[in-house]
């Protein structure tokens, strides 16, 4: 089983930044893709970004391609996504999970899933 807890949300102006964690209660952190995802108000969760087990490769959805980054310490089981220039359309409630494959857009394939902490940016 794996636990994971988002924390980092809140309010923010248009052009702020804002840096998300999602720590994982697992001994196995690394051995994990791991992905942000995010869902506003009357819409479909969709896939922000994702990262690969070491690191090394990310994956990203173009609505954020170049404004968002995420990172991860597999010494601290935690990834992260630094978010800049945002704007009111990224205003969601964000989360993380573990995706089947990396790569993957689907949220149905992910295994597991933080409780997700929101973002608001006012504009």
């Amino acid at each position: 089983q794996v636990q994971l807890v988002e924390s980092g949300g809140g309010l923010v102006q248009a052009g702020g930044s804002l840096r998300l964690s999602c720590a994982a209660s697992t001994r196995t952190f690394s051995r994990y893709v791991m992905a942000w995802f995010r869902q506003a108000p009357g819409k479909e969760r969709e896939l922000v970004g994702g990262i690969g087990r070491t690191g090394r490769n990310t994956y990203y959805a173009e609505a954020v391609k170049g404004r968002f980054t995420i990172t991860r310490d597999n010494v601290k089981n935690t990834m992260y996504l630094q978010m800049n220039s945002l704007k009111p359309e990224d205003t969601a409630v964000y989360s993380c999970g573990t995706p089947a494959l990396y790569g993957l857009t689907d949220p149905n394939e992910v295994d597991y899933w933080g409780q997700g902490t929101q973002v608001t940016v006012s504009s």
